[in-house]
């Protein structure tokens, strides 16, 4: 890879976080309220996301007081377990060697390791308890996680998705939040017992003997000191290794869906040096992050090692010049090295924290994302007939940017109005505003008399069938794709409509007929059966208003002509607008738009506009000369 590419693509990776939280930022000036900064703002501090974490948890009460009982007893058991060497130590040290004494204190002797060993066997029971009931507890909180997360992505607008990969949006349902499971699946109850045992340790300690406690405790401020400094950097390594993780299975889900593309301009190796850059960068933020996490345990286990020496050696001194019990020296030892494991795993646990805190801030971002909203005085509208008007509309994505410019029409019910013009020329646009995908700046559109933005979204929507250039079909049976426009349609009238858009002859010769399987977005259709299949899904919809973006564009023109038959079928009794760069299609329609650069610039019939010099001729012509 030359150094003017490197360079490219560092930039274009550097920037693209920003660019795209500046162009949504400014695609939704005025349309925000309060708290939309949570989601555009800097991400939300460690503890306020472990917070929210927490809340998740909450739901599940009855287990995590379950769970506590059981780490408590589990803490409380190996204690015990450590402390219990302190009588059996000082009372058999020294066994006498003849006759029934001696057979008495074997028997006390082997009666204390039965105790001892029950006091072990709870302790291991109630941790595989508190591991089982925590494994419970956190798949069902990260199940409602996904799940509000999917719930709350149906909500978002259709501007949200237009500014944000694909990838990147899964990649915070697979890592991000499996990042989440593996905190809740071990570190989270890891933690609480680790805390419970520092507890309980520290008290035995100083209960044993107040200056070896001492000692042990002192270390504690160093090793605090010193894993907060490496989670503090360990955190900003964590959050740039989601980020390029995301980025890198962005790339890779665009490559692998546009590998026709990729190999039709020969961009293989394009493709594999941008790979590269990606893949490098998040080994390079996967490394600092794992150097941050891995450094953390030998140190403090280096930490905790040289207080154990101290420990023993001053422990050593005691017993010599102050009759400390032997058995008390053993304990102390014991727990100066049970009081550094619990630090020890806390600050191994870490790595999960850093990477679950990160995942769980992404997953949020999301989650902070504005929904679509409704206005408070919506119309109640048992039906739609399908009069709808323009009025004066304008429109940009960005500010300053017009799209739409001083957009004016009018479509009675069962009118058939056409909008033509070049590319970019805002014929999209129009259809996107219908559907409210997107919310005008300034004019207005009615439907049946009635403010546009005053109709409940899902009851406009129900009433609008689309059939876009860029088809889409889902995993499922070819009936359930046809049906995906009527749920409640029966067998009989998904086949009749599929017969109108001239699918069902290219379907019943499929392996398996309207109960093939498809699977990959249809990948063994081919595209134009694949756009014949959308529109018997819109032909079974029974949607007064009807949108056709470029609807035969992927079909051949002997198709074509096989389906306008059908389609003058779905357009009756319907308020239809058409997008076509093939005039042909446009013909009937009872309005024909011509528009270039966000304006109206010619309207009528094709006669009409026939009739007079403009764009509309010339592009006609232009057509039939080509013919």
């Amino acid at each position: 890879m030359n150094q003017e590419r490197a360079l490219r693509l560092q930039k274009k990776y550097a920037g693209s976080a920003a660019a795209a939280g500046q162009q949504k930022k400014e695609m939704n000036v005025g349309r925000r309220g309060p708290g939309s900064m949570a989601a555009h703002g800097k991400p939300k501090n460690a503890g306020g996301t472990f917070l929210r974490l927490v809340k998740y948890l909450s739901q599940e009460k009855g287990r995590i007081a379950l769970a506590a009982v059981m780490t408590l007893l589990y803490s409380v058991s190996s204690l015990a377990s450590s402390y219990m060497l302190r009588p059996i130590i000082n009372r058999f040290i020294n066994l006498v060697s003849d006759g029934e004494e001696l057979a008495a204190q074997i028997a006390g002797f082997a009666a204390a390791l039965g105790i001892l060993a029950f006091v072990y066997g709870v302790s291991v029971l109630t941790q595989w308890l508190q591991q089982r009931i925590m494994l419970s507890v956190s798949q069902r909180s990260l199940r409602r996680m996904r799940r509000e997360l999917f719930d709350h992505l149906q909500t978002l607008p259709v501007s949200y998705f237009d500014n944000h990969g694909t990838g990147d949006i899964m990649s915070r349902f697979s890592n991000d939040v499996d990042a989440v499971g593996e905190m809740l699946n071990t570190t989270f109850i890891q933690i609480i017992s680790g805390a419970v045992t520092i507890v309980g340790t520290i008290f035995l300690m100083l209960y044993t003997n107040v200056i070896l406690g001492t000692i042990t405790i002192l270390f504690t401020p160093i090793l605090a000191l010193v894993s907060r400094q490496i989670m503090k950097t360990g955190r900003k390594a964590y959050s740039s290794q989601q980020k390029n993780l995301g980025a890198l299975n962005g790339f890779a889900q665009e490559t692998i869906t546009g590998q026709k593309v990729v190999k039709l301009f020969n961009h293989e190796e394009t493709a594999k040096e941008e790979f590269s850059y990606l893949n490098r960068e998040l080994m390079n933020a996967q490394i600092r992050a794992q150097f941050h996490s891995g450094i953390m345990g030998p140190i403090t286990h280096q930490l905790c090692n040289m207080g154990y020496a101290v420990t023993a050696c001053l422990g050593a001194v005691l017993v010599v010049t102050r009759g400390f019990d032997l058995g008390g020296l053993t304990v102390s030892v014991n727990y100066t090295r049970q009081f550094n494991r619990p630090i020890n795993e806390i600050s191994m646990q870490m790595n999960n924290v850093f990477s679950a805190l990160a995942g769980a801030e992404r997953v949020f971002q999301v989650m902070d994302e504005e929904p679509e909203t409704e206005r408070t005085d919506t119309v109640p509208m048992k039906e739609i007939k399908g009069y709808v008007t323009l009025k004066h509309v304008n429109f940009g994505y960005r500010p300053g940017q017009p799209i739409l410019r001083d957009i004016s029409l009018e479509a009675k019910p069962g009118q058939k109005i056409a909008f033509v013009g070049s590319t970019g020329a805002g014929k999209t646009t129009v259809t996107n505003l219908l559907s409210r995908f997107y919310d005008i700046q300034d004019g207005e559109i009615t439907v049946d008399g009635v403010p546009i933005d005053r109709i409940r979204r899902d009851f406009l929507r129900k009433n609008i069938a689309m059939v876009l250039q860029d088809t889409h079909l889902f995993t499922g049976t070819v009936r359930e794709n046809i049906r995906y426009g009527r749920l409640e349609a029966t067998d009989e009238e998904v086949e009749e409509a599929a017969k109108i858009a001239s699918a069902h002859s290219f379907i019943l010769r499929l392996e398996n007929g309207y109960d093939t399987v498809l699977e990959q977005d249809a990948a063994n259709l081919s595209q134009g059966q694949r756009q014949l299949l959308n529109i018997a899904r819109a032909a079974l919809s029974r949607a007064p208003i009807l949108i056709l973006d470029e609807a035969t564009s992927s079909v051949d023109t002997r198709t074509e002509k096989h389906i306008e038959a059908g389609m003058d079928a779905i357009m009756e009794n319907r308020t239809t607008f058409v997008i076509a760069h093939r005039l042909s299609t446009v013909r009937k329609a009872d309005g024909i738009m011509v528009l270039e650069n966000g304006q109206i610039i010619q309207r009528g019939t094709h006669e009409e506009l026939l009739a007079q010099p403009g764009r509309y001729a010339d592009l006609y012509h232009e057509i039939i000369e080509l013919d």
